[in-house]
């Protein structure tokens, strides 16, 4: 990552007035493409892949010029660990030298880092380069970076309903209590605000196992861009359209009419 220029703004704050109060407080980018934008180059995959920390730079330190309060990018599926042995090494190291290499940019930009998944599955150095990370950058002030690695939305549902089995189980939670809040709370991240805007890259139009309970009600934003390519230009043109739509959450629009003719 390239340090912004000053300081980043206060995430309350955003820097974009283009957008004016349709802004995402937490955007979550599922980053596709970068094997399919090296292939169509003649290169190997892992060419994309390292291309793709470009992206990561650079969509990173906009995000938090911008104010977005948390970005969660969608690193390393719990399904890729079935990918061929040599490329999960790979993409094991680039993991541990992006975060030593990016620690002075985290911290330029007072970018907090964490990470959701079952990360006890990543190698014992990536693993440890993340906890260094994470605990480097906890005072920092400004926006949130969440790493999903190892990551999956079934696999954290599961996980969290057997904690909220165990806890029945032993009192420490009244069954009749639980309620869809209950889950959150058991959740890898619970304190995190659901995703305003889900972004995919590389033109798929599925989650992929992605914040399944998280998004019940994210926007959707996918573009044909590989994500070796998804740069600055690229995110303000999905936050353009993000502005553009009304969310109801199931509900009617400020002024729309119900079908009685009177509006709520």
């Amino acid at each position: 990552m390239s340090a912004v220029p000053g300081s980043a703004p206060e995430p309350s704050q955003p820097a974009c007035a283009e957008f004016k109060d349709a802004f995402p407080a937490h955007i979550a980018i599922i980053m596709d493409g970068n094997g399919r934008w090296a292939k169509a180059r003649g290169r190997k995959r892992i060419f994309g892949h390292r291309e793709g920390i470009a992206s990561v730079r650079e969509i990173t330190t906009e995000c938090a010029r911008l104010g977005v309060q948390s970005l969660t990018l969608y690193a390393f599926s719990a399904e890729n660990w079935k990918r061929p042995p040599l490329e999960v090494r790979y993409l094991m190291q680039l993991l541990r030298l992006f975060l030593v290499q990016e620690r002075r940019t985290l911290m330029d930009n007072r970018v907090r880092l964490s990470a959701i998944g079952r990360l006890e599955r990543l190698p014992k150095a990536a693993r440890e380069e993340l906890e260094r990370t994470i605990a480097m950058t906890a005072s920092n002030t400004g926006m949130t970076l969440r790493l999903a690695l190892s990551y999956g939305s079934r696999s954290e549902i599961a996980d969290g309903l057997r904690r909220i089995v165990a806890d029945a189980r032993s009192g420490a939670l009244e069954e009749r209590a639980i309620d869809e809040e209950t889950l959150r709370r058991y959740l890898y991240d619970p304190l995190t605000p659901d995703p305003d805007l889900i972004i995919r890259t590389a033109g798929e139009l599925r989650l992929s196992n992605f914040l399944l309970w998280q998004a019940s009600y994210s926007e959707l934003y996918v573009t044909e861009c590989c994500w070796p390519e998804f740069r600055a230009a690229q995110l303000h043109e999905a936050l353009r359209a993000y502005s553009a739509r009304t969310r109801k959450f199931g509900g009617l629009a400020p002024g729309e009419k119900t079908s009685t003719g009177s509006s709520r």
